[in-house]
């Protein structure tokens, strides 16, 4: 059942062992047990059937447009860090590679393979590029406090990933319309130059949406209801992000520079989460926040 499947994260722990002479204790624990896996199963099973049925709902994807995405986003994700070098710890980049696929596993891209990192920089922000690439910063992380905001921050920009909300708005597509389409037919042909010139255009259009414009409001709306969704499928506690950001509401200055200038106001996006979270039952839903395998690792990361 793929609303109870666990990651290796956020592995619930077994039923207490039988023991002799406690018969009627541990019937009554199971069918409260049960009782509570109902409800969290039909929370969540509301919430990814509203979630799937909504996507579902919109045009076909070819393996195409899935091509020319990956390509596209890994030419950001290269000027992504041009400006910022990753960050030099290996067991940190694991850890976060863990968290995110864990997350992504939950989303209905399987045909994207992410890639997550840390940038080595004291801004406090994470970034998404279209084709699964996924970075957060080392400022970012210092502010967490569990592993569970660590998830939820990587889910709202897996989000911006699965949603397409960079390739829907530059229109990036496996067809004659589309930049890195034109760019892919054109090598070492008479028009290389002028597809080159649009594909370059467009990834500096993309890298203006990541530091400068920030997505459409809507797009951020959705990344973070989505992140919601994701964040409770893989077991976390779903309201990891609001507490993240509302630890960072108030932090104004260099460090939440690009942050601030890009997203909606905090106050803004706390409500929306908060919203979702009661409209989906997501309160009931409890979930993990692996803080002391966060702390640890962090520990070992500096």
């Amino acid at each position: 059942m793929r609303l109870l499947k666990c990651s290796l994260f956020t592995v619930n722990p077994p039923l207490p062992p039988f023991r002799k002479g406690g018969v009627g204790g541990f019937y009554l624990l199971f069918i409260v047990f049960i009782l509570f896996m109902t409800a969290l199963y039909s929370a969540l099973s509301s919430a990814e059937n509203n979630w799937r049925q909504r996507e579902t709902a919109g045009e076909e994807v070819s393996k195409a447009d899935i091509t020319e995405e990956v390509i596209f986003g890994r030419e950001v994700a290269a000027r992504i860090l041009g400006r910022y070098s990753l960050y030099d710890n290996s067991q940190l980049m694991k850890y976060v590679t863990l968290v995110g696929n864990a997350v992504a596993l939950n989303t209905n891209r399987p045909e994207i393979e992410f890639h997550f990192a840390v940038l080595d920089t004291a801004e406090i922000n994470a970034y998404a590029a279209p084709g699964g690439y996924v970075f957060v910063t080392r400022g970012a992380l210092s502010q967490m406090k569990d592993e569970s905001e660590l998830a939820g921050v990587l889910a709202h920009e897996i989000a911006h990933i699965t949603e397409k909300h960079i390739v829907k708005e530059l229109n990036i597509r496996g067809t004659e319309d589309s930049p890195v389409s034109g760019l892919a037919r054109a090598i070492g042909g008479a028009g290389y130059e002028a597809a080159k010139v649009a594909f370059f255009q467009a990834v500096d259009k993309a890298l203006d949406v990541l530091f400068k414009n920030g997505y459409k409001r809507e797009d951020e709306i959705q990344a973070d209801k989505d992140a919601v969704v994701f964040c409770a499928l893989t077991g976390y506690d779903p309201s990891a992000l609001s507490r993240y950001l509302n630890r960072i509401n108030g932090m104004k200055g260099k460090q939440t520079g690009v942050l601030d200038r890009t997203h909606p106001a905090y106050d803004t996006r706390l409500n929306w989460l908060k919203e979702t979270i009661s409209k989906e039952g997501m309160d009931i839903a409890g979930g993990k926040t692996n803080k002391e395998r966060f702390t640890e690792t962090m520990k070992g990361g500096k």
